[in-house]
């Protein structure tokens, strides 16, 4: 399988908007085992050679070196950076990218997290941001769009896409989870549901993010579906994996660009 048989997941969105962009599967990659076959986590503890070539096969994909394909090394912040030159082996430490520079890919590494992907097409800015629960919690969402407004964007315009990532069903949490989402916001309450006994919640990652999007002022987005966790053949997950006991996982791409 070459690059050119990869098909990433797109946002109808996105896509109807002319926007270069793709939330990629586990599938199309050179890895074995557990990393079977599209990770392209370099902070995995894959073949350094394998991660390589599976990054350049994303990053052909948008007819791009994987020099262009600008990924952080995330923290579970709510730090975004402007990328206005490829990083090549760089990783700073954030979590959302965004650039107004043509040939920048902007990334972002998830396996159970909410990857997002906005763009402002009239200013010319896209950006990719890492949303797990902290993030999201702290505010990613917010410093994407807002490092986006810094090179001409309005959030009015910008459009987004929260891709794959554990859904609710899957999703089960403690009630201290749930009481720090609740001291943040009351309203918050409302993407908890029941879980299996009277001490655990069901939390609704997608739905939250797309909250969180709505009230950075993007009046346009979406969740493409899919749970990582549930979905076995399609994606990475971190949480299957910690309920196997196994030792690793693959990290799944995210990707955008103008």
């Amino acid at each position: 399988m070459t690059a050119s048989d990869l098909q990433p997941i797109q946002s109808a969105l996105l896509a109807s908007a002319g926007v270069r962009h793709g939330f990629f599967s586990r599938l199309g990659g050179v890895s074995d085992g557990l990393y079977a076959s599209l990770n392209v986590g370099r902070g995995s503890g894959d073949d350094p050679a394998a991660v390589a070539e599976n990054r350049r096969r994303a990053a052909a994909v948008f007819d791009a070196g994987p020099e262009a394909l600008n990924v952080c090394y995330q923290i579970h912040s709510a730090r975004a950076l402007v990328a206005d030159r490829p990083w090549g082996d760089e990783r700073p430490q954030a979590d959302a990218v965004v650039t107004a520079t043509p040939g920048v890919v902007c990334g972002a590494l998830a396996a159970d997290c909410a990857p997002v992907l906005l763009a402002d097409v009239e200013a010319g800015v896209v950006a990719s941001a890492h949303a797990g629960w902290k993030g999201a919690l702290g505010g990613v969402v917010e410093a994407a769009v807002a490092a986006m407004a810094g090179l001409g964007a309005r959030p009015g315009r910008i459009i987004a896409a929260v891709g794959p990532c554990i859904a609710q069903p899957s999703y089960e949490v403690g009630l201290e989870f749930l009481q720090a989402f609740a001291a943040e916001d009351a309203a918050a309450a409302r993407f908890f549901a029941p879980g299996q006994s009277a001490d655990k919640r069901q939390f609704d990652l997608p739905g939250y993010v797309l909250a969180r999007l709505a009230r950075a002022g993007v009046a346009r987005a979406e969740w493409v579906g899919h749970d990582t966790c549930a979905e076995e053949a399609l994606f990475f997950s971190n949480r299957r994996a910690f309920r196997r006991g196994e030792a690793d996982y693959g990290r799944l791409l995210s990707a955008i660009s103008l």
